[in-house]
């Protein structure tokens, strides 16, 4: 089973008919040997569905038709088998507007030196019919990924499953409904964004609902329901025993269940997989969701703090592309430094949501005052997050476009326990070093809210950014802050004069 379901790639296959029938049933039998090689791949999360032979003109334009309206396509794959003259494409290509992978491959691996002839030769022409169509694509301005090598080849399926996260990510958001409870957080300029140029871009619809709503349905869960998911909690999480039952702050751990269960039930019955809170607007809500909003995100909800709704939409995009995948995938925030020289570190958490797909072990369910926001002490799990690789990515509203900024760190232990801090947090040394990485983050203008996840990296954000049409700025370990404050510059013209006047 593959890990991103109801989810499929097409591969076509061009050719012409100056061959001969002959011809054209080899390149059918070898072109679904590559198909199904494709799709036997368990790295690659979408099937791979082979598709007849492409010799006119007409069919291309249909098949780039039926893909842009069938809902379970989220790309296709091109090879040219032969050589295929690309004015043929130039009618479907114009018309598609799913991604497009240019696999750059052929049936062989190795001549048959001693025997190959002119049949041979004319069977297999990729190497100069991908060239063809490699052509055309650039004549025509074609966004695509291009990636060269036999199938058998580890690197080429990898390169395959990178770009079919990112069209699986640009299918969600394609259709992706969020529900903001409340607005954003007052004054704050980052979290604000152009919601109407996020559809138009993106697909995805923002929209606001009174938090009064989502205590509605809080109100409404029975007490059958919360007593059923409290002993859920009781046997996922180490509780605190005055959360448990008897313990003088159970009802703490009740409400919190009935939040959960209210705003599960706000966001399936209206088709919502993205949302965001506010504790500046908790209406009759007696604790700000902790608890309930870190079960969700482990569910692969999207979250966005403080009606942070475009961090909440990149969160729930990330999920999507990265099934299946070993790591986790949170909202974060850089909140504090370790500045000691050679060891620098940044110590990133939240008020209380952090995903716990992140954690390095079993949660602890605890409950703590919080300072802001004025209601009752809210249950939350606490957590340290599992070392190893990771990104960290957020998204700005430039005001003429959107840009991904991404960097790559490595999330270590504390340097020292964490007794007095009471919430699930991160700890990582951020590449190439602390002062570069932050000099660089702060001059692309890029926001305090961020995804981290240790499932995805700099090549499947790439595709992401490649076929959506949006900026990307990557923060690494060759990073220097002159050639990156060039490439700022040079993406602003770039993206500019992309628009179009």
């Amino acid at each position: 089973m593959k890990s991103i379901e109801g989810r499929e790639v097409w591969f076509l296959t061009g050719s012409q008919g100056l061959y001969g029938e002959d011809t054209l049933r080899q390149v059918a039998d070898q072109s679904r040997q590559i198909a199904d090689a494709l799709d036997d791949d368990s790295g690659i999360p979408v099937r791979v569905v082979w598709k007849p032979v492409l010799t006119d003109a007409g069919a291309i334009r249909r098949i780039c038709l039926d893909a842009n309206a069938d809902d379970a396509c989220i790309g296709l794959i091109a090879w040219m088998h032969t050589f295929s003259p690309a004015k043929m494409w130039i009618a479907g290509l114009d018309a598609l507007r799913k991604p497009l992978l240019h696999l750059h491959t052929q049936a062989n691996v190795a001549l048959p030196w001693s025997s190959i002839d002119m049949d041979f030769m004319n069977l297999n022409q990729a190497a100069h019919g991908d060239r063809e169509f490699g052509y055309i694509q650039s004549r025509l301005g074609v966004a695509r990924k291009t990636v060269a090598g036999h199938v058998t080849d580890p690197s080429v399926a990898v390169r395959i499953a990178s770009w079919a996260r990112a069209a699986a990510g640009r299918a969600e958001l394609s259709s992706l409904k969020l529900a903001r409870f409340g607005d954003n957080m007052r004054d704050v300029a980052v979290t604000e964004g152009d919601k109407v140029e996020a559809q138009l871009r993106f697909g995805v619809s923002v929209n606001t609902y009174g938090v009064n709503d989502l205590v509605e349905a809080v109100d409404a869960s029975t007490d059958a329901d919360v007593t059923e998911l409290v002993k859920e909690y009781e046997e996922t999480f180490r509780v605190a025993p005055e959360l448990r039952a008897g313990g003088d702050r159970h009802d703490s751990l009740r409400y919190a269940a009935r939040i959960e269960l209210g705003l599960r039930g706000f966001l399936t019955d209206g088709g919502f997989n993205a949302f965001t809170t506010n504790f500046e607007d908790l209406g009759g809500l007696r604790q700000l969701p902790g608890l309930a909003v870190q079960r969700l995100m482990a569910d692969g909800y999207g979250f966005g703090g403080e009606g942070d709704w475009k961090t909440s939409v990149l969160l729930r995009t990330l999920k999507v592309m990265s099934a299946g995948l070993p790591g986790g995938t949170s909202f974060m925030e850089d909140y504090t430094y370790h500045l000691e020289p050679g060891r620098e570190l940044i110590l990133g958490a939240h008020m209380l949501e952090v995903c716990p797909t992140i954690a390095a072990g079993v949660p602890s369910c605890e409950i703590h005052p919080l300072g802001i926001g004025g209601r009752e002490d809210p249950v939350r799990l606490v957590f340290d997050a599992q070392t190893g690789p990771a990104v960290v990515v957020g998204l700005a509203d430039m005001g003429d476009r959107f840009r991904l900024v991404a960097n790559e760190i490595d999330v270590v232990e504390p340097a020292e326990p964490l007794p007095n801090l009471p919430v699930a947090r991160a700890v990582w040394q951020p590449r190439p070093n602390l002062r570069t990485s932050t000099e660089a983050w702060l001059t692309a203008g890029a926001p305090h809210h961020t995804v981290l996840s240790s499932a995805i990296g700099a090549e499947e954000l790439g595709d992401l950014a490649d076929i959506l049409g949006t900026e990307l700025l990557v923060i690494d370990a060759d990073t220097t802050i002159r050639q990156f404050t060039k490439e700022i510059r040079w993406n602003q013209a770039y993206h500019r004069l992309a628009q179009g006047f």
